[in-house]
């Protein structure tokens, strides 16, 4: 493999771009510091005097010591349900942790937010990690505080294909599908709530503060007249020694988890997947220099080499067609160990070339695909799938081409062509959001509607259908003419700095990722790091369907 060269030059222009991005980059960890409290100080310490320990404690005491938990979802339901309070995190804590060596998917309800309510979007955040677990045959930890339906919101959460109900629904799919589920009863566990742990493999239950029933106190009083106190009704004695519909009880969280740690050391090892594996070596270049290579303006050009460098082993990567489709950057590598297949939109100014191999006067334009970059882009997809090789998608797309040349080239049949390809393809596929992800653009880079096992997102990441200036007066455009009548220039400035502005704030990756687009905001000199522990996560599901495509116009 050829080693790739890197012309980064680390001057004043360098230094500004990594201050701005490390700018960016701080702004959110605080962000991300002040969510993690969950539901507040105050709460936190209310909750710890009731004998618990907080959500994060318990994930912390249940992986491995000097593990990092790789959370998924923490930007969930940012900015939502403010009139109800906010929801930090959706109520719920979820991401990769490890036990003994072994990736889990945790799910923990946070009891801090709303006693551990689950709104619309904590449905959606808890399917998610489950849909994690099932395409990963990853083995699943529910640690259950929860006051089950926030009541408010019922009608939003309740009664469809992806409301509560697909919680259990997808208990009962894991578990025929061989994918072990534990859960620990740690708090209240109501109504149709109390269906998760009981419909996963093992449960066991806290004394004193887990409690598990159809109904609670007051709801049976009202429904039958009986008087009953929770814990009479449904505490871990009665549940466990009473009615058997729990496994074990323990006598504080710290012994439960304790328990839970010690039968994970019994799972059977898994199957692990074909995938190419050697030992790992680091880049030839520093990972710390990534958050100098975006560019502060989105229109300027790079070279999505540097990035890459920067992310495989010894910086190597064996291109492919590196001549021709030039706005796309394919190859292979390896990342940690692992075999990879790179796609990644390329951002530099390259001349075109004519059939003769000449260069054209005409400049590609960075980050758009065109015909002969998707018809690249989806014979490599179907070589990694044919090789068995887990694709990494790196976006910065502003699209595919438009135009007469574009049109009359068959830009559509060619983007539908990688579109296929890329929807089809049945290796793990890996999305990182760098830079614009708009259009059509980000599903042929995999965005989240076409099945990538993770996405990412660096804090310089913009997705939305098109740029914001093109939108917004687009948008302008549209309102001037449905209002009919004269407007002056500064109401027009005014009017579209607005447009703007609520279009710009809609492309930040926290929007994103406060709706599931994107499962993390990273660091970008995490990349690797992250990027490796997915690719492990992925190889731990065997199976690998045989690769077929639709129907392609040629």
């Amino acid at each position: 493999m050829a080693t790739i060269g890197s012309r980064l030059k680390r001057d004043g222009k360098f230094a500004q771009r990594a201050a701005h991005w490390r700018e960016r980059l701080d702004e959110v960890e605080r962000q991300e510091a002040e969510l993690r409290l969950g539901g507040g100080e105050k709460r936190l310490a209310e909750h710890r005097a009731k004998g618990k320990m907080t959500a994060r404690e318990r994930v912390a005491a249940l992986c491995d010591e000097g593990s990092e938990l790789l959370e998924l979802g923490l930007w969930v339901a940012h900015g939502f349900y403010e009139e109800h309070g906010g929801a930090p995190a959706a109520g719920v804590v979820t991401g990769l942790g490890t036990i003994h060596g072994r990736d889990v998917v945790v799910v923990a309800n946070d009891a801090t937010v709303k006693a551990g309510a689950w709104f619309p979007l904590t449905c959606k955040k808890v399917l998610r990690a489950q849909e994690i677990a099932l395409e990963n045959r990853l083995p699943v930890v529910y640690l259950v505080d929860s006051a089950g339906v926030f009541l408010p919101m019922q009608d939003e959460i309740f009664p469809d294909k992806e409301h509560f109900g697909r919680a259990f629904y997808n208990n009962a799919r894991l578990s025929a599908a061989g994918v072990f589920q534990m859960a620990a009863i740690m708090g209240p566990c109501v109504a149709g709530g109390a269906y998760l742990p009981i419909m996963s493999d093992e449960a066991h239950i806290v004394e004193g503060t887990g409690s598990i029933f159809l109904a609670g106190a007051h709801l049976v009083k009202a429904a039958i007249g009986e008087e009953v106190a929770n814990e009479e009704l449904g505490g871990a004695l009665v549940q466990c020694d009473v009615s058997g519909v729990v496994d074990h009880r323990h006598p504080d969280d710290a012994s439960c988890l304790a328990k839970i740690r010690a039968q994970f050391a019994q799972l059977g090892a898994p199957a692990r997947a074909p995938f190419a594996r050697r030992p790992p070596r680091e880049p030839a270049h520093d990972v710390e220099e990534l958050a100098g290579i975006m560019p502060v303006d989105r229109a300027r050009p790079y070279d999505s080499r540097e990035i890459i460098a920067r992310l495989v082993d010894g910086s190597e990567l064996e291109e492919y067609k590196a001549t021709y489709g030039e706005t796309l950057v394919c190859g292979t590598g390896w990342i940690e160990g692992w075999a990879v297949g790179i796609v990644a939109n390329q951002r530099s100014i390259v001349a075109r070339r004519t059939g003769t191999g000449r260069a054209d006067k005409e400049l590609q334009i960075g980050g758009v695909i065109y015909s002969e970059s998707a018809d690249k882009g989806a014979r490599f997809v179907e070589l990694c799938n044919q090789k068995r090789i887990p694709l990494l998608f790196i976006q910065d797309v502003t699209g595919f081409m438009v135009g007469s040349r574009a049109e009359h080239g068959g830009i559509i049949k060619d983007g539908a062509k990688m579109v296929n390809a890329v929807a089809n393809s049945v290796v793990p596929k890996i999305t990182l959001f760098t830079g614009n992800s708009y259009g059509a653009g980000n599903y042929a880079m995999c965005g989240k509607a076409y099945g990538a096992r993770f996405l990412y997102a660096w804090p310089s990441a913009s997705i939305a259908v098109m740029g914001g200036d093109q939108s917004a007066n687009t948008l302008l455009s549209i309102q001037l003419k449905n209002r009919g009548e004269d407007v002056g220039e500064d109401e027009k400035r005014e009017l579209l700095a607005r447009i703007k502005k609520r279009y710009d704030d809609a492309m930040d990756p926290r929007y994103a990722a406060a709706r599931l687009w994107v499962d993390a905001i990273i660091d970008p000199a995490d990349t690797r790091k992250v990027v490796a522990r997915s690719l492990a996560a992925a190889a731990c599901n065997p199976e690998i369907a045989e690769f077929k495509t639709g129907v392609l116009q040629t």
